[in-house]
């Protein structure tokens, strides 16, 4: 019981300050499990858990002083091409220690940082790309603000260590790199398309591969090129899809772009050792309208325009009657989905058939694919003088056409 009330106190009181204070409590552990050991048989049963406990003490200490004045490394980051990287050490010291400088270095033990932990810090060397992100009494941490391929190995950090000397430890980088697509894009029917992908690390690339995914889910492979020269293109593409024979910068161009091509293309680097980087966009088909109009009386009194597109997606039909009030209420359109994925729309207006005389009627058609609406006139209005030309054309050809009979007859026909 004594011997148990004692280790109480002993655990109760603990406070770990320095090297000297850890190796006393080691002390009294080991004199505390011995008496444990010593005791006779009723006694041991009490001092069971003393003695788990004691053990637990001995095992934190011995793993306490094995650590002082040791540097820790982060856990070795990955580092993307082109982008930022944050990269560490922590250090762990003896009472009475300081540190006097740190130091950086990259693999081939150029100095890239150095500097004294003071406040604020006073920097003595900084090569270009690096920062100092943060430093404290136990650490630094510097960022290499862009990585470049070159970039990828070991950074030490040197931590010159008063009265001790230098400690030191080791991170390392992996440097991978980005695939960059340029966005869905669109088509116009029965023009080329191309799609362009990127991976800034070529030299890593073993394969360049091409998936197609269409709306319904279905992915099929579209075309490859291995790192060795070889060129496939799967059948059902043959003749019609081309692949650029380049790993870094890889091309996919459909000669002419049908309806059936609208989906997400994925391209795909297999690369060695970091596995497959990919990147997907998709590709909209259109197909532009051509619209057509006509117009008949429907009853007495009611004419009847009609305006008909098939485009892909479905076109927009307005009319523009310049302001006159006298169509016969506002027009009705219908839409039918044909089975090549275009859509057919059809605007009706209704107006007095008099309307066509006097105001010019027009069928406006508004499509995503044009730059500007297409305009198509129902009707074209004429003024007088426009009319009395065309009159006296139509009488000037009727009178050649006899003039050219007349010398037939008179001339060619008689020699015959």
């Amino acid at each position: 019981m004594i011997h148990s009330a004692r280790l109480i106190r002993l655990s109760d009181g603990v406070c770990v300050r320095s090297l000297d204070v850890i190796l006393a409590v080691c002390v009294r552990v080991c004199v505390c499990v011995y008496e444990c050991v010593c005791v006779t048989q009723p006694q041991w049963a009490m001092c069971g858990p003393t003695v788990s406990l004691c053990l637990l003490l001995w095992m934190v200490v011995m793993r306490v002083s094995r650590t002082q004045g040791q540097v820790a490394a982060l856990t070795a980051p990955h580092a993307e091409v082109g982008r930022p990287v944050l990269i560490g050490c922590n250090l762990t010291m003896q009472t009475g220690e300081t540190v006097k400088q740190v130091r950086w270095l990259d693999r081939h033990k150029r100095l890239l940082l150095a500097y004294l932990p003071t406040v604020p810090v006073r920097v003595s060397h900084q090569a270009p790309g690096v920062q100092l992100t943060a430093s404290h009494s136990d650490g630094s941490h510097i960022t290499i603000t862009t990585v470049r391929p070159e970039d990828e190995g070991c950074y030490r950090c040197v931590f010159d260590v008063y009265p001790r000397g230098p400690l030191e430890g080791t991170t390392c980088i992996r440097v991978n790199g980005r695939v960059h697509m340029e966005g869905n894009q669109t088509a116009v029917s029965g023009k080329p398309a191309t799609l362009s992908c990127r991976y800034n690390l070529p030299e890593k690339v073993q394969q360049v591969l091409w998936r197609k995914t269409a709306e319904q889910g279905d992915t099929t492979t579209v075309a490859s090129f291995t790192k060795h020269g070889s060129h496939k293109t799967e059948e059902q593409y043959r003749g019609r899809v081309s692949l650029s024979r380049t790993l870094g910068d890889t091309r996919l161009t459909i000669q002419e772009v049908r309806t059936e091509d609208e989906a997400c293309y994925t391209c795909e680097f297999h690369t060695y050792p970091d596995g497959t980087r990919r990147d997907r966009a998709c590709l909209s088909v259109y197909v532009l309208p051509k619209p057509e109009v006509s117009h008949v009386t429907s009853s007495p009194g009611v004419g009847e325009a009609n305006c008909t597109a098939r485009s892909r997606p479905a076109a927009e039909i307005t009319w523009n009657v310049g302001g006159d009030n006298r169509t016969l209420g506002p027009p009705t359109a219908s839409a039918y989905e044909q089975g090549d994925g275009t859509t057919v729309v059809t605007s009706t207006l209704l107006f007095h058939p008099a309307l066509l005389s006097d105001v010019s009627v027009q069928c406006v058609v508004h499509h995503p694919g044009l730059e500007k609406p297409l305009t198509v006139s129902v009707n074209t209005n004429m003024s007088p003088a426009t009319v009395v030309l065309l009159s006296v054309c139509g009488v000037a050809s009727v009178l050649l056409l006899c003039l050219c009979v007349c010398l037939c007859k008179c001339f060619i026909c008689t020699e015959d």
